[in-house]
């Protein structure tokens, strides 16, 4: 009998498959090392799917990775989590940042990146996604207008584009935007930023501007989402949609600041504003990317 039972545990070990695993990596690009964390699941299937989260300007990799914390979906659904770690914590997204002060060709790091997780993980290049909160949600738009033929999804947290950068929306692309209506840093209704300085669109205007780009419905399907927590805060979903089922997705959190919905308050709310508990941007952001796949729409 103890010796069925040690059988049956080491039988329940094998089909467990490897523990998930959390490793530093790097690649060269321009002769400078890029370094990243990428989270491989326990019983990571063929041809995983990939998310590509970014951190905010002073952010790190390794911050990102439990502040946007998608480990308990990738858990789930066997997917592949990738943070890059941006030169002097930021990203080149074509306004006033370090990187870009520099001259780092952050499109190009992604690029090979991505290159790099496909060739490595056999991740599936037609289920690659990009998310980023602030100065890596500028980096998302960017991505999404100069990187559409490699990513299928994008997901824009806290941030917005510049209306005078050399990229603007081109090709279309599903792509999400996340704002707070009382965010101190990135205002909600456009104008110039402060910090990195620029003219950036406003959460309605960069919405309408992507579904033009996407030939979806001039009108969107607008939502008042049930109120889960008395936080002070309040959601309205906008979902503009073309012929083809390809999707313009924008979440105003009413009375929410520079935030993650569904994180936390990482500084006082006199600095970045309320974090908003009625939605969770990892469970919605996941959820949108697992309806595209490139080459679908």
């Amino acid at each position: 009998m103890k010796t069925l039972t040690f059988l049956s545990l080491i039988l329940l070990f094998i089909s467990a498959g490897v523990a998930a695993q959390q490793k530093n990596e790097s690649i060269i690009v321009d002769h400078m090392r890029r370094e990243f964390i990428t989270y491989l699941p326990n019983g990571l299937g063929d041809k995983p799917a990939v998310i590509i989260s970014l951190h905010g300007r002073l952010g790190t990799a390794s911050g990102q990775m439990r502040f946007a914390n998608f480990k308990p979906l990738a858990d789930r659904d066997k997917f592949i989590i990738v943070c890059p770690q941006g030169i002097e914590r930021s990203w080149n997204d074509g306004r006033g940042t370090p990187a870009n002060s520099r001259g780092i060709n952050d499109v190009k790091f992604i690029d090979e990146l991505i290159t790099y997780v496909i060739d490595t993980y056999h991740a599936d290049p037609s289920r690659i996604y990009v998310t980023g909160m602030s100065n890596g949600g500028f980096m998302s738009s960017r991505l999404a207008c100069q990187l559409n033929q490699r990513i299928a999804a994008v997901a824009v947290v806290a941030a917005s584009m510049d209306q005078d950068m050399g990229y603007q929306p081109n090709l279309p692309i599903a792509i999400m935007y996340i704002q707070g209506t009382k965010d101190p840093l990135v205002p909600f209704t456009g104008g110039k930023m402060k910090g990195a300085g620029g003219v950036i669109y406003s959460h309605e205007d960069i919405l309408k501007k992507w579904a033009a780009v996407d030939k979806c419905d001039s009108k969107p399907v607008v939502t008042n989402l049930p109120t889960l927590v008395n936080d002070g805060t309040s959601v309205v979903k906008e979902e503009y949609t073309n012929s083809y089922g390809l999707k313009v997705i924008g979440y105003t959190i009413v009375d929410g600041g520079h935030i993650w919905p569904g994180g936390t308050q990482y500084l006082p709310k006199f600095m970045i504003g309320s974090l908003s508990k009625n939605l969770n941007a990892c469970d919605e952001i996941w959820k949108f990317f697992k309806e595209n796949k490139l080459g679908t729409n």
